[in-house]
């Protein structure tokens, strides 16, 4: 797994949300409360729940003093999506706790998508071209979509009474899903940001720790 420290994570997420290499005090200081909310919760490896089981942008517990935690290119993407989830009005605590329900889906279908041949997925003569009238707008030939679905009263198919859940879908499997009785939902499509941060993060340098460094 490569490894990105905290500088080159944020300076990745500020050049794909096109607000430059140099990230604002804002955009820090929301990533750094993302973050804070995830360790704050804790995880117990063992549960068969994911979202208790798992961290959102951490793979395993906080190192000692004077050691660097770095993120892997997923946790960066999931830090990314978790932005994009607060700018739907979702809250800070509950975009962690849902990317940590999707993390078990989530990871291992971001790193298929990076995968996938980039001038085939941006190839805008072929994006144009399949587009259709009533269909969503897209900007990749294979779109893939983060899916927060929220139902009143108990979900088809399942013996709780939960009433939200996180799903990840490609194009045709997004409007069956959609249509299923008594579904609200929150998406987020994740190819083309996957590729865009992926390139931006392969641009970044480490900082220096201690004096001197950026």
């Amino acid at each position: 797994m490569i490894g990105y420290k905290r500088n080159q994570s944020a300076e990745a997420i500020s050049v794909t949300v096109d607000e430059g290499a140099a990230p604002s005090a804002a955009l820090q200081t929301k990533l750094k409360r993302l973050l804070e909310t995830d360790r704050k919760l804790g995880r117990t490896p063992r549960s068969n729940d994911p979202e208790r089981a798992n961290y959102a942008f951490f793979t395993g517990e906080a190192p000692g003093r004077g050691i660097e935690v770095e993120f892997s290119g997923y946790e960066t993407f999931a830090l990314l999506i978790g932005l994009n989830l607060m700018e739907h009005g979702w809250p800070q605590a509950t975009a962690v706790s849902l990317l940590r329900q999707a993390r078990p889906i989530l990871e291992p279908k971001h790193a298929k998508i990076l995968r996938w041949d980039g001038a085939a997925l941006f190839d805008e003569e072929k994006i144009r071209g399949a587009a259709k009238p009533g269909a969503l707008a897209v900007s990749t030939t294979r779109p893939v979509y983060l899916v927060i679905a929220s139902r009143k009263g108990r979900p088809k198919k399942r013996n709780t009474d939960e009433t939200r859940e996180v799903a990840v879908l490609e194009n045709d499997e997004l409007m069956p899903f959609l249509r299923e009785a008594g579904l609200s939902s929150t998406m987020i499509e994740l190819t083309r940001t996957a590729h865009a941060l992926h390139t931006a993060l392969a641009k970044t340098k480490p900082s220096k720790r201690g004096r001197g460094s950026s």
